[in-house]
């Protein structure tokens, strides 16, 4: 005996909903992934700039690997925040506290990349600048999650 006409539309219906359902999680988990994907590109712009600035300071200058440090990740964040605002999360609104969240979510990676050198290069007894690049994927990492829902999370209207 066939269902019901009724079943048999119930089901199709069912099927549609959850395919289309599917499809918007899909898409969802593709922008996230493309965020992540730009995210880790003007990442690495920053990360190429805080760099260069920390071996700069450290290898030609009488400052404390900690310092240059703190001046190389300073000049990558205030870069990476107005490249991530324009091509990546898109948002122009609440510049000022955007940044504000931005610098601080950034001065968090300041902190867990001054602790991750500090183990690293006293503890450990690693180069400072193999420590320095060590460094660079935990910070990008937690950045990331905080910056995406967080700092440039969409404003509800």
């Amino acid at each position: 005996m066939s269902p019901d006409p009724e079943v048999k539309e119930s089901r199709r219906m069912r099927g549609a909903v959850q395919s289309a359902s599917h499809c918007v999680c899909m898409r969802k988990q593709k922008s996230g992934l493309h965020e992540l994907i730009i995210y880790c590109l003007i990442g690495c712009v920053g990360a190429t700039l805080d760099f260069i600035i920390f071996v700069s300071l450290e290898k030609t200058t009488a400052i404390h690997y900690q310092a240059a440090n703190f001046i190389g990740v300073s000049a990558g964040i205030i870069n990476n925040f107005f490249l991530n605002r324009h091509f990546n999360f898109k948002t122009h609104d609440r510049v000022f506290s955007r940044f504000a969240c931005f610098y601080l979510v950034g001065m968090l990676g300041c902190a867990i990349s001054a602790g991750c050198l500090w183990l690293l290069v006293e503890q450990l007894r690693i180069g400072t600048v193999l420590a320095k690049i060590e460094t660079i994927a935990i910070v990008t990492t937690v950045q990331f999650c905080l910056n995406k829902f967080v700092t440039f999370r969409k404003s509800r209207s």
